[in-house]
């Protein structure tokens, strides 16, 4: 990140929208003027200031919170905005639409950028276009700091980081399983979804990002021995039970993968990872987990056909904007749990880390892992040998966001797993 004095420490992009909101009230609640020099960002000033006066009348520490306003699709103001900040945290997607302008601004300043994204096409660009740049800028450019893809790519650094101090040696098999979830979608998080699949119908590119398991690591390092996710139920060796192909593997194991390459290959250029949804041992598990299956194939098929997929959006899927309620989001939860597995000179082990939330996946526990993310960029919280890129949570942070998690309240464990349990 550049030196150059800032106004800020850090701006939160969209501040108005569900996630962006969530995010700001998070950073007022937790955190006081002397901890965190905080702006309000987005284009609607009358709603920022609307923002600011709800938030001041909760939080009697802030008296104030300045506002910034620009435009997605205005360099010109998003460079003033990045100019004048430390790190710009930005919750505003689809950011396949919206997303670039702001992340060039970012490099251009130097300043450290996290965000939501899911949309692996749209990471895969800004990755071949722009992660020199960001390195020679030393502008810390961290996607997928939510839900999507902290808990699994941060969750399989503290199981290697487990396994290499205890065992001397690293995994070679991560599985991560979305255990215990519940919580609602916004129209935001739907609008990316139909971005990342009206993508892959036309452009060449994002759909070769989709189908091979490496197309988020470094160029000319994008194959392996990894087969890439599950496709079919599977009785796991590991658990003994029924497993379902998981919604948000396309995503994180390739966030896994290249958390792996840009640390220089720690677990091995043969490491392996696949996340899968836990159902349940016997016949009971083989059906449920065919069910779930099946339903998703049913919802990836209705995306993957244009006509199905413009009906969705149209008729069923919230419009952008539109997000769960509060009640919706206090009362969700998940826990995602990596078990590693490896060999040492005294013969197997398995490693096993749990990140988990009493809050709604998507947005109440996602506002506390970006809000976190980007509080460690800001006061240079990183266990990290990279200075600048287009990073993932683990290798553009580390650890430091697993000790500011466990303070806001999420459950963060690693340790050698009790079979037992």
């Amino acid at each position: 990140m550049s030196t150059t004095a800032r106004t800020h420490d850090l701006v939160v992009w969209g501040a108005t929208g569900v996630a962006g909101r969530l995010v700001a009230e998070h950073l007022t609640e937790r955190y006081t003027p002397d901890d965190l020099s905080l702006a309000l960002g987005g284009r609607d000033e009358t709603r920022l200031r609307e923002l600011e006066a709800t938030l001041v009348r909760q939080r009697s520490e802030w008296e104030e919170i300045p506002i910034v306003v620009g435009d997605a699709t205005d360099r010109e103001s998003l460079d003033a905005i990045a100019e004048a900040t430390r790190v710009v945290c930005t919750t505003v997607g689809p950011y396949t639409t919206y997303g670039t302008p702001l992340v060039e601004a970012c490099i251009s300043a130097g300043t450290d950028y996290c965000d939501l994204t899911g949309e692996i096409n749209w990471v895969r660009e800004m990755i071949d276009r722009y992660h020199d740049d960001a390195v020679d800028a030393g502008a810390r450019i961290v996607h997928s700091c939510g839900f999507d893809s902290i808990p699994a790519d941060l969750g399989t650094k503290l199981v290697q980081s487990f396994a290499i101090d205890e065992f001397g040696t690293p995994c070679d098999l991560a599985r991560i399983y979305l255990e215990d979830a519940r919580g609602g979608v916004s129209g935001g998080t739907m609008a990316s979804a139909v971005e990342l699949f009206r993508a892959a119908s036309t452009d060449p590119v994002a759909r070769q990002t989709l189908r091979n398991p490496y197309s988020l690591a470094p160029p000319g390092e994008r194959d392996g021995v990894d087969p890439g996710a599950q496709s079919l139920p599977r009785n796991d060796a590991l658990r003994g039970e029924w497993t379902a192909p998981s919604p948000m593997a396309v995503v994180n194991e390739r966030v896994i993968r290249r958390s792996n390459a840009l640390l220089g290959y720690p677990w091995g250029r043969e490491f392996e990872c696949t996340e899968v949804v836990p159902i349940g041992p016997g016949l009971v598990g083989m059906a449920g987990a065919s069910a779930v299956t099946a339903g998703l194939g049913l919802a990836t098929a209705g995306l993957a056909f244009g006509p199905t997929r413009e009906a969705l959006r149209r008729f069923v899927f919230p419009d952008p904007g539109e997000g769960p309620t509060r009640e919706e989001i206090e009362s969700g939860y998940f826990t995602v749990r990596v078990l590693g597995r490896g060999t040492a000179p005294d013969g197997p082990f398995v490693v096993e880390s749990r990140i988990g939330a009493d809050r709604d996946p998507g947005y109440g526990a996602t506002a506390n892992m970006l809000g976190e993310a980007a509080m460690c960029l800001a006061c240079e919280e990183i266990d990290s040998p990279l200075e600048g890129g287009v990073l993932t949570p683990a290798s553009g942070i580390g650890d430091p966001l697993a000790d500011r998690l466990r303070r806001t309240g999420l459950v963060v464990e690693v340790g050698e797993w009790d079979r037992t349990a």
